[in-house]
């Protein structure tokens, strides 16, 4: 299924074991929203922040952490600066210290300044991902995707072939994030799309929806289960 209605989130919030929560945001803030986020991150998070060569990506990390740690904090109940993160084999952020049980899962994905964050209480990988037009959608779909999946790229006009490479690289993606795997194992998850139909995985244990955040963005969540309730909120 494809999911386009992005709505203000409620005041209180709550997330059952079904529940799956997107929450799209823009990283081009304020000055003030800037150093308010700051105030919120890490020694390291900040450090990480100072090795950015251009302004511009720096900013974006201050927000996109510090966004991360607003939402995060509104579904735990506690303020932002006291969240603790640690990070998986392949560099996946995770809840740390006394939060580690708190049964929270969470992914992230951020381009051309905007972000995008799964909540819930599943395992979950979300991917986004702007629509570069002089992208060799075809080179790179022989290079990384499954024979079949560079069939359907190849049989496409010009004109499509953007598009539908740019839905399998956000499905594949969100889904190898969700898992835990490597960008190495692209080519080992199937996807199946057409231009018209929305995309799925072979496999009954994950759910995979399409998201439209914005005009010429595309993106993806995997979550593990079926039959879950997916809401998508703008903040």
């Amino acid at each position: 299924m494809t999911f386009d209605q992005w709505l203000e989130a409620p005041t209180d919030l709550s997330l059952s074991a079904d529940d799956v929560h997107v929450w799209r945001v823009e990283l081009s803030l304020s000055r003030s929203q800037l150093q308010e986020l700051a105030e919120t991150l890490s020694s390291d998070e900040l450090c990480r922040a100072e090795r950015f060569y251009f302004e511009q990506h720096r900013q974006h990390f201050i927000a996109g952490r510090g966004m991360l740690r607003t939402i995060l904090g509104r579904y735990l109940g506690v303020e932002p600066q006291t969240l603790r993160f640690d990070y998986e084999a392949r560099g996946k952020p995770i809840l740390a210290d006394k939060f580690a049980t708190s049964g929270l899962s969470f992914n992230l994905s951020h381009s051309q300044g905007l972000a995008l964050y799964g909540v819930c209480r599943r395992p979950i990988g979300v991917d986004l991902e702007c629509i570069r037009e002089n992208t060799d959608a075809e080179a790179l779909a022989k290079r990384f995707f499954t024979e079949r999946e560079y069939e359907v790229v190849r049989s496409l006009p010009p004109n499509q072939q953007q598009q539908v490479f740019f839905r399998y690289w956000t499905c594949k993606e969100a889904y190898l994030k969700a898992t835990g795997a490597g960008l190495s194992q692209l080519e080992q998850v199937e996807i199946l799309l057409t231009p018209t139909q929305p995309a799925s995985l072979q496999s009954e244990e994950w759910s995979l929806t399409e998201l439209i955040p914005a005009n010429n963005y595309l993106a993806a969540v995997a979550v593990a289960g079926q039959n879950l309730h997916l809401q998508c909120w703008q903040y």
